[in-house]
């Protein structure tokens, strides 16, 4: 039976959305900008598949490219990777989470500490690297947690692996995200580091926890039709786990694309869905468009090896999530279109331009699978052509 593929990177925007001046962002463009500073980008992937034409990036002029390209604004209310998934999923938010950028209410604060016993330091908006480093001896000698938020719905909670276990971290934040429902805060987010004192280093133990989606997505519907899914990454931190048959967490890009490909190669799923979070943990948020590039690279080694074993019939999207441009001189998200690649053996390269919602990918894929679409926007299946 066919199969489909879709990979979601993380913060890898292409240009501002057409709403971006309600967010400060009209001069967004994370790919395009990540480019101007790198110089002509060596992407040959990327480049075959299309990007270049989907907005001007230095060094790709995707003369013979080889797939279906678009972009797609967002509809939703916010601008976060929760939001973003779910619209990516066939489910738009009508209204915002709520964020607290000069910190959260005592109250809730209160809340967490009396359920859990840890009290906490910080409780401002900032970059998770800045406030460990600037916070993470006080913490050790203080065994108070460190807690954080940014222009995202997120409540974070930092903690060195000698103060407090991974499994203990995870315990604290499924009890404060339990409070904070209360709030509607999007994700509670556990940020397990190591090291020592100017020199702590985050692991990949970081774990989402998120609210469950409140409406249809598309793993329930493949769920209900009786669809394998498997959810590759922080798939599972941002859906829940009741839609997926599998979850698989990874530690970085290179190993999640390696998992992705295996897995596809051992073909007990019909649906892979995978999140590929480095550009924006490690490199977007850190302002960092020289980093943005080597894991770019990383990302173009690894779907070149995908491309050469996808089977004739299966079918290939790529596509991002949100912004987060790392030139812009702010650590947040910037609302940005996300590109849209359609990939299969044999295809002509077709530019189709706009969309006005992510969830025209839920809708694709719904026509894909020979099932009824449910969700917003038309399916752009019949667009991909062949040679």
């Amino acid at each position: 039976m066919k199969k489909c593929i879709l990979i979601v990177i993380d913060s890898l925007g292409v240009g501002a959305a057409p709403d971006a001046f309600k967010y400060g962002d009209e001069e967004s463009n994370t790919f395009g900008n990540v480019s101007k500073v790198n110089g002509k980008l060596n992407l040959p992937t990327f480049n075959k598949l299309g990007f270049g034409k989907i907005t001007e990036i230095n060094g790709l002029d995707s003369e013979h490219y080889i797939a279906t390209v678009g972009k797609l604004a967002e509809k939703s209310k916010g601008n976060d990777s929760t939001t973003g998934h779910w619209e990516i999923a066939g489910l738009i938010s009508e209204s915002e989470f709520s964020i607290f950028p000069n910190g959260f209410p005592e109250e809730l604060v209160n809340r967490v500490t009396k359920k859990t016993g840890y009290k906490f330091l910080g409780n401002f908006h900032a970059s998770g690297t800045e406030i460990i480093n600037n916070l993470g001896e006080e913490h050790l000698l203080t065994q108070k947690l460190i807690l954080y938020t940014s222009g995202d719905s997120v409540f974070q909670i930092a903690a060195h692996e000698n103060v407090l276990s991974v499994e203990k971290l995870y315990d604290v934040c499924e009890t404060a995200r339990i409070i904070c429902n209360d709030y509607n805060i999007g994700r509670v987010i556990a940020r397990p580091f190591t090291g020592e004192p100017n020199n702590f280093i985050r692991t990949y133990d970081r774990k989402d926890f998120g609210i469950t989606p409140p409406g249809e997505t598309l793993l329930s519907y493949l769920h209900q039709n009786n669809l394998k899914t498997l959810g590759i990454g922080k798939i599972s931190d941002l859906f829940g786990d009741e839609y997926l048959d599998s979850s698989i967490h990874t530690e970085g890009d290179e190993d999640g694309l390696n998992t992705l490909i295996n897995s596809y190669s051992e073909g007990l799923y019909d649906f892979y869905f995978i999140n590929l979070v480095d550009l924006d943990m490690l490199y977007g948020h850190r302002e960092d468009p020289i980093g943005y590039y080597e894991g770019l690279k990383i990302i173009d080694k690894y779907l070149n090896k995908l491309i050469k074993i996808l089977n004739d019939e299966d079918l290939l999207i790529l596509t991002g999530d949100h912004g987060t441009d790392p030139t812009d001189g702010k650590t947040d998200h910037s609302r940005e279109y996300v590109p849209l690649v359609a990939y299969k053996n044999n295809l002509k390269g077709n530019n189709i331009g706009e969309k006005d919602s992510f969830s025209v990918i839920a809708s694709s894929i719904s026509e894909y699978f020979n099932l009824k679409n449910v969700f917003y926007g038309n399916s752009f299946i019949k667009e991909i052509l062949k040679k």
